[in-house]
């Protein structure tokens, strides 16, 4: 079946991409603005090598952190230097990147000037180092990369003939960056897993934080969760505290025993509603259930801080009663306080794109949430269902819900959509993450290892994964309106005219309304149907039109209210982001 829809697409893919394959590298540019820099940054590899080379090391931990060190030294800077900038350090699987952005806010409602780096970015690259809450400038992102980019150059010898790859070459930046700018404090947040990753070549942080735990990056981790806890455990040092949120027993138990071995304190987390009192609900920035071990997590961390860096007025701690401890748990509780104004605020004030977002256009309203493993989707799930629930139901019920899906990676696809079957989605859109078929003229967005056929390909099977669901849930689905139970379809460019021509992509009509699309544009044009003030109206279609896109865009044009989650892949929801929000590409 994705045989017989890559064959039909691949003499469209050769015209259209010609010239285009995204493995392509370019040449360095002589003039040295911020494209430049981000074309110059892309040839240092991406995220899938990077993955290949720490898979190629992860038998010598030691020797990466060496490695990494080392071009530490050659861009000016030594480790010990590091120490200045009064670290808190941050791993986790899931909401990792969310406490993070909490920690980040509430210490600057104290007046601090922070710093925060984290990955992967959504729109722009120099959205993973923020002074201030807020991405460096184009004009200050120039000036360091080339800054660390020269030196790095200048500093070749026989010995030394490499550059460091994307993602080690961005912390050394950040680094720089937080230094020379003179922030109070930086949070960083781990790139991959901890132990291994670049970032721990930290080694004396204010405070340590880990975010819930689960199943991801399986090759490089490990495939169980308390082969993923000893990495993450990776992080903690000698006497400084660390903190960690409710985890299932033995992965807890693992995070423990690290703890002990590196001779850190480690403590567990009450649960939000702790810090509540019964008085009055928090208020927190970001939604959904989920984000709450979160920002609890991220209290801990500032508090923490705060105390170790010698500032008053944290709030009254609440006596932890005798024996509560440990009470069965691996790990004794931290004492809940009182949180501060500034907490308050902070935790009010946080914002973090792409997460349990919210953007209504109009009758369309677009769910954004970046999550990629089993227990984030079914977090997401929870939320986009509460979500719009709460939205106001349409007078006469013409209500239509769309799932746009896209998974990178080596991640359990299949057990990803499993989890989305209970929205009960009228139609399923698969397409690459690509903002346009051609990505050449968006530097922040290339990626050199993946072509156009290979990401399409993995749509197919995206597209045929959503089929065999609901087959095996019945055949059709009882909240599919009639003229939606079609044939899925494969979109497909149609070079010589510009339009779009649509080709079954099996020999039998498929049971769901699963499209594939080549590039996000116009899988969005498709589902606004011009109803989007952000978005055009969809193509003419060309002479045969597959009658699910063609039903559908009836539909999606006659529908009171238009529901679009958006979901398994950050770089999905990036690109997403840059459709629907041209001013974060400003």
């Amino acid at each position: 079946m994705v045989a017989r829809g890559l064959r039909a697409l691949r003499g469209a893919l050769r015209a259209l991409a010609a010239g285009r394959r995204f493995s392509t590298r370019p040449a360095r540019a002589p003039a040295m603005d911020y494209q430049d820099a981000i074309r110059t940054l892309n040839t240092l590899q991406t995220n899938a090598s990077y993955l290949e080379q720490v898979k190629r090391e992860r038998g010598d931990p030691q020797a990466q952190l060496e490695a990494m060190q080392g071009f530490l030294e050659r861009s000016g800077l030594k480790v010990e230097d590091l120490d200045r900038l009064n670290i808190i350090h941050v791993t986790g699987t899931k909401g990792k990147g969310s406490a993070c952005a909490f920690t980040e806010c509430i210490l600057r409602s104290y007046g601090l000037k922070t710093g925060f780096y984290s990955s992967p970015h959504l729109v722009q690259v120099r959205e993973r180092i923020r002074i201030n809450g807020q991405p460096i400038s184009k004009e200050l992102f120039s000036k360091y990369f080339w800054l660390v980019y020269n030196r790095l150059e200048e500093t070749k010898d026989p010995v030394h003939a490499s550059m460091p790859a994307y993602f080690r070459f961005l912390t050394i930046m950040a680094f720089h960056v937080f230094l020379q700018e003179k922030v109070d404090l930086a949070v960083v947040e781990v790139g991959i897993g901890g132990a291994y990753d670049c970032t721990n070549i930290i080694r004396a942080p204010v405070v340590c934080g880990v975010s819930s735990l689960g199943i991801d990056h399986t090759s490089i981790l490990g495939d169980t969760m308390e082969k993923i806890a000893w990495q993450k455990g990776g992080i903690f040092k000698p006497g400084v505290p660390a903190f960690t949120v409710v985890q299932p027993e033995r992965p807890l138990e693992v995070l423990r025993d690290r703890a002990q071995e590196r001779d850190c304190p480690l403590y567990l987390c009450p649960e939000l509603d702790a810090f509540e009192g019964g008085r009055w609900a928090l208020k927190l920035g970001l939604a959904g259930d989920h984000q709450r071990s979160n920002a609890a997590l991220a209290l801990q961390l500032a508090r923490t801080w705060l105390q170790r860096r010698g500032c008053q007025g944290l709030g009254e701690l609440k006596e932890v009663p005798p024996g509560a401890k440990l009470a069965g748990r691996p790990v004794p509780l931290a004492p809940t306080f009182r949180p501060t104004d500034a907490m308050i605020q902070g935790l009010r004030d946080t914002e973090w794109l792409g997460r349990t977002q919210v953007l209504p256009h109009g009758p369309v309203t677009w769910y954004l949430d970046g999550a990629h493993t089993t227990s984030s989707i079914q977090a997401c799930v929870r939320w986009f269902r509460q979500a719009a629930l709460n939205q106001d139901k349409p007078h006469d019920g013409s209500e239509v819900r769309v799932l746009l899906f896209n998974a990178t990676g080596d991640r359990d696809t299949a057990a990803l959509l499993k989890l989305l079957l209970p929205c009960h989605f009228d139609y399923a859109v698969f397409c690459p993450n690509f903002t346009e078929v051609s990505v050449a003229s968006n530097a922040d967005q290339q990626n050199f290892n993946v072509t156009l056929e290979n990401a399409l390909t993995r749509c197919l099977e995206n597209q045929r994964t959503w089929t065999q669901l609901l087959d095996e849930k019945g055949g059709q689905d009882p909240w599919l309106p009639a003229p939606l139970r079609v044939g899925g379809g494969l979109l497909q460019p149609a070079p010589a005219r510009g339009t779009l021509l649509l080709v079954p992509p099996a020999p039998r009509p498929l049971n769901s309304p699963a499209l594939v699309f080549p590039c996000l544009a116009q899988a969005l044009r498709w589902i606004a149907q011009g109803r989007d003030p952000q978005l055009a109206a969809p193509a003419a279609t060309g002479a045969h039109p597959h009658p699910t896109a063609s039903s559908g865009a009836v539909l999606l044009r006659e529908a009171a209210a238009i529901r679009v989650l958006v979901t398994g892949s950050l770089h999905l929801v990036g690109g997403v982001l840059r459709l629907l929000d041209p001013s974060l590409s400003q």
